[in-house]
């Protein structure tokens, strides 16, 4: 076998890593190039359907009103509490800590509205039925204090207020219904 000069080793090598390349980059822009999955179809909501239901939400600034009016409550009390406001699926909306509040209320708080809409009832109520169920309290997410509101439209629940840090679970709950009563002026 005839030996190849410098000059035709390194063109003969140019070429191979060419070819090696073009193979490549073919191969990577043939998966690139594959057509892309058709998008879903659009679904068109139809409120007669009776597969759909509608839910009724208090807006954010429904939500900071009411939370506001809570911590104006019990300002005027001399009470640093902290309050949440929740939806109807349980998540939150709003919190507020006041000033001064301990901290572990912001998280009391969200857990008394969580409570108060998952019931329909305020946690005052709820934390009696502890007596009859006493694993109601195993419930994550869920606090058995007075202090927790729901807000109502037509009897069903929407929201919940929940309120923490007062020296008395039922000072709480005093304040988190007037953010509830704030929703109706």
């Amino acid at each position: 076998m005839k030996k190849l000069s410098l000059r035709a080793r390194v063109l003969t090598g140019t070429v191979a890593v060419a070819a090696l390349g073009a193979g490549t980059f073919g191969a990577v822009s043939a998966s690139a190039s594959a057509p892309a999955a058709a998008p879903a179809a659009a679904v068109k909501a139809d409120t007669s359907n009776r597969n759909l239901q509608q839910s009724t939400h208090l807006t954010v600034a429904a939500a900071t009103k009411a939370a506001q009016a809570t911590l104006d409550a019990a300002k005027k009390e001399n009470q640093r509490v902290s309050v949440a406001v929740v939806d109807r699926n349980g998540n939150t909306i709003v919190t507020l800590r006041g000033d001064g509040a301990g901290p572990q209320s912001p998280e009391s708080a969200v857990k008394k509205a969580y409570t108060a809409v998952s019931w329909n009832a305020p946690t005052s109520e709820l934390a009696k039925r502890l007596e009859q169920a006493p694993n109601l309290k195993d419930i994550p997410g869920t606090l058995f204090l007075a202090g927790g509101a729901p807000v109502q439209v037509k009897g069903a629940p929407v929201a919940g207020v929940g309120v923490a840090g007062a020296p008395s679970g039922d000072l709480d709950e005093k304040f988190a219904q007037a953010g509830v009563a704030s929703l109706t002026r």
